[in-house]
């Protein structure tokens, strides 16, 4: 009887339900950095910097090694690789995750659209060309700040001054990626959110600030000028997404229970 027990035991956690395996699966449309993701700016050429701009993070440049403005620019929770082998790998890791982030499939097309006024849920979002943001540009990530937005932009991206990208439903969320494919500019007084992956060059006008996110430039500069970047993750976390766990809970409950009463034949 112990025996019987023992494999009716086994048995009742075999057939799990799809919503628990579910619960583990993990979403191939997602963009990792590698190293590069430990970097406030990287770039290909050199990093420029007037006044007191302050990365939260490493700086880095690869296979250029000028670094200027440093001080009075400050580097907090990270080092500066000018030429050296971190930044030549942070500078590989980036372009695999420029790659991966441009060969998604778009789940929409917003070509010729300014993206100020709107509000977008994670997806893909594709322009054969330029972006421009003017005014406010909101992420609505369902609750779930762990939910992937990328932009893949064909030429420039350009802010306008005073221009803001804002999230709803959570404080931040850490994984919104722009694959720029030539250079990028954030206007004067920019409040910006995301990694910035631009083929050329990144320029920050004075006061321009990413507060979750980066600027990676895999050719050519990154320019700043009295910019914060980085240091507005903090208050993220991994949450499951809504009634997952609950299920996965209930789900499991079930199954002890059943095998516990079996025990007992």
């Amino acid at each position: 009887m112990k025996s019987r027990g023992l494999r009716l035991f086994a048995l009742s956690f075999l057939p799990l339900p799809l919503f628990v395996l579910g619960a583990f699966a993990k979403s191939d449309n997602s963009v990792n950095l590698g190293t590069a993701g430990s970097y406030a700016v990287l770039a290909g050429s050199t990093v420029t910097n007037t006044g007191s701009s302050v990365l939260h993070g490493n700086l880095g440049v690869w296979p250029g090694t000028a670094v200027t403005g440093f001080p009075p620019g400050i580097v907090v929770g990270g080092i500066i690789h000018a030429g050296d082998a971190a930044a030549a790998q942070a500078q590989h890791d980036l372009t695999t995750a420029y790659n991966a982030a441009m060969g998604m499939s778009p789940t929409a097309t917003l070509t010729g659209q300014n993206l100020g006024g709107l509000v977008l849920t994670p997806g893909v979002y594709f322009f054969a060309s330029s972006a421009q943001l003017t005014g406010t540009l909101t992420l609505n990530d369902l609750g779930n700040p762990n939910a992937v937005f990328v932009f893949q932009i064909g030429s420039t991206l350009t802010t306008a001054s005073g221009s803001s990208v804002i999230f709803s439903n959570s404080l931040t969320d850490k994984n919104v990626y722009w694959q720029v494919g030539s250079s990028a500019t954030l206007g004067t007084s920019t409040s910006f959110q995301g990694n910035i992956l631009a083929l050329t060059s990144i320029t920050l006008n004075s006061g321009a600030s990413i507060g979750c996110g980066s600027a990676l430039a895999r050719n050519g500069a990154v320019t700043l000028d009295n910019n914060v970047i980085g240091g507005g993750c903090s208050s993220t976390t991994t949450v499951p997404e809504p009634g997952t766990m609950g299920l996965l809970g209930t789900g499991l409950a079930i199954l002890v229970g059943s095998a516990r009463r079996r025990l007992r034949i």
